[in-house]
């Protein structure tokens, strides 16, 4: 039997852009799947108002979100107004404590974007202050102890802040799910025009496929691939904890030392060194 896994992202189709392949692939072992974005999407459109389209997108996200058979916990704020501050903090802290997840699935903390930075930084501090009585969270929930292994995507496009390619600890060979993974994103179908515009992606299910198939090459063995990396597990679970990579262990490559990585990501320096 599977555990319970939560993926917790910025947006609606954050899960499905970095997540969903590996997300499938633990429903098919048995796992209870939850999703939460903790934004509305209300800014996600050219053409509608906040209202309209954060409702829009939020059928969205729960057709998307049943396709795979999870659990869908509704949105907490409207986009832009994802904070670290105490009061989001509480409620996703509420959460966390409902789910008990052992596994968690969370964006990267180096990313193009500070909501799915923070995001992940809110997550992060809900699963540490699980079990403890004195932090309050929004409603009232009782502390678990349950042991939880925290799991970073690769930010969108692979890429941090500054453009530099970011290099997974081990991949997840998701070639058997990227059709239903496309199935989830294909849900979100007010992005395509969106994404568009806003940020260039000409065809945004042909570009959730480039950014796996890139994984996949840095592999050298997928066709298609998700990167992850394991967050610390102080205060978190014991250190040899990895329920992820025991589960898909037929579908995990452990990483090469992140030399390699940097070196296929830097053309080499010719011989006058430039």
């Amino acid at each position: 039997m599977g555990c319970r896994v939560f993926a917790v992202a910025a947006h609606p189709d954050d899960i499905e852009f970095g997540m969903a392949g590996t997300l499938i692939l633990l429903a098919r072992a048995g796992c209870e799947i939850h999703y939460l974005n903790i934004a509305n999407g209300s800014c996600g459109s050219a053409e509608h108002d906040a209202v309209t389209i954060a409702a829009l997108r939020l059928e969205e996200a729960k057709k998307a979100a049943h396709s795979i058979r999870a659990v869908f916990h509704p949105p907490l704020v409207p986009d832009a107004e994802i904070f670290y501050e105490k009061g989001l903090l509480a409620r996703i802290g509420s959460i966390m404590r409902m789910v008990a997840p052992e596994i968690l699935l969370v964006q990267s903390p180096q990313d193009y974007m500070e909501d799915h930075m923070i995001s992940c930084r809110l997550a992060v501090t809900a699963a540490f202050c699980r079990g403890m009585r004195n932090f309050p969270v929004d409603p009232p929930m009782a502390p678990v102890a349950n042991e939880v292994a925290v799991y970073h995507a690769q930010p969108h496009g692979n890429r941090d802040p500054l453009n530099r390619l970011v290099c997974p600890d081990f991949f997840v060979n998701i070639g058997s799910a990227i059709e239903e993974k496309a199935g989830m994103l294909a849900e979100h179908k007010s992005q395509k025009q969106w994404l568009d515009y806003s940020q260039g992606f000409s065809a945004y299910l042909d570009t959730m496929r480039d950014f796996a198939r890139e994984m996949g090459a840095l592999s050298e063995r997928f066709e298609f691939a998700e990167g992850w990396r394991r967050h610390n597990p102080l205060g978190l679970c014991s250190v040899g904890a990895d329920p992820l990579v025991n589960l898909l262990s037929e579908e995990v490559l452990e990483y090469r030392p992140v030399l390699s990585c940097l070196e296929q990501a830097e053309p080499e320096a010719s011989a006058d060194g430039k």
